[in-house]
């Protein structure tokens, strides 16, 4: 029965292994470059992972689970406050979810509503107040700052769809990705030229490279940026990948820019946009009552058709 007193929101660190947890099952997960959302309902996530306890995980229940997910679509729990990366994150996360097995219809629904009210906040309380997306913040480091003609990105998903359109305008754009499928279909887009992954090592001789791969791993090391760096008088290296897949010790003296660097450098709000922030927020408060009296009321109509249907058939 859907109801939000019976929905759990796990809050957990962005570079936690999911793979711990072993099967997830009907669970909702969305990950993003900031934190991992867990959302389930009806039952609760096992708290004894097989790589061991989970430290700082921060679980929200009921409307305020429903109330905090909602400002994290909206993007006012994000350090650019209002960005659009999450929208389009969560649209993905949905997706996959509506094609598992394992789907939970009651999930599902509560999922949509999180859909409508998100669009409807962003309507009336956050259009024109959007802090610089991560994609913007890199083309003003690689364009503005640095003159660059040529970036190489590395990665074929939402963010390096989001980086080619940031800077088609302004450089020649290379990419280098393993997917070759996804890899195909960003290759149609104008002046993009394509790296292949076997030769990635051949990067070390492209001075602007912009890395959208996050993963448990090391992809880059400390040898190639060594080289890398060495080879070139003028070079930058924006790493937006989460869990951070580059190892050195290189940071921003030496042309190596990590994620939080980025953020940092849009997180100022501007005065004029706080009065609707408390605005938009207020506006989510009311919209997860709301929401918490329609799932109840839905609730209690669905148990009456059925009560019905027992008493129809105890007199047939």
């Amino acid at each position: 029965m859907t109801m939000l007193k019976d929905l759990n929101l796990y809050n957990l660190a962005a570079e936690i292994d999911l793979s711990n947890f072993g099967h997830l099952g009907s669970h909702f997960v969305l990950k993003t470059c900031q934190r991992t959302l867990i959302l389930t309902h009806g039952n609760e996530l096992n708290m004894s992972p097989t790589g061991g306890l989970v430290h700082g995980i921060e679980q929200i229940r009921g409307q305020l689970g429903y109330q905090f997910l909602l400002e994290v679509i909206c993007g006012l729990k994000s350090r650019l406050i209002g960005e659009n990366e999450i929208v389009s994150q969560f649209k993905k996360a949905y997706q996959n979810y509506v094609c598992s097995e394992n789907k939970n219809t009651e999930l599902l629904l509560i999922l949509e509503k999180l859909f409508k009210d998100a669009k409807a906040i962003r309507s009336e309380y956050l259009t024109g107040i959007s802090q610089k997306t991560y994609a913007s913040i890199t083309r003003k480091e690689f364009v503005q700052k640095n003159k660059a003609k040529e970036i190489v990105i590395l990665g074929s998903g939402q963010l390096a769809q989001d980086l080619i359109n940031q800077f088609v305008k302004y450089c020649d754009i290379s990419i280098c990705a393993r997917n070759p499928e996804k890899l195909k279909s960003l290759q149609n887009i104008d002046r993009c030229k394509v790296i292949s992954w076997e030769n990635k090592e051949d990067l070390i001789h492209h001075p602007f490279i912009a890395n959208t791969i996050g993963y448990h791993g090391v992809l880059l090391d400390e040898k190639f940026f060594q080289n890398w760096n060495a080879k070139h008088q003028k070079n930058l290296f924006v790493d937006l990948g989460s869990p951070s897949c580059i190892k050195t010790h290189m940071n921003s003296e030496h042309g190596v820019l990590r994620l939080d660097d980025i953020l940092n450098e849009g997180a100022i709000l501007e005065e004029n946009k706080r009065e609707k922030i408390a605005q938009a927020q207020a506006a989510i408060f009311n919209l997860a009552e709301r929401r918490k009296t329609y799932l109840q009321q839905k609730t209690k109509l669905k148990q009456s058709f059925i009560n019905h249907g027992a008493k129809q058939t105890a007199h047939i």
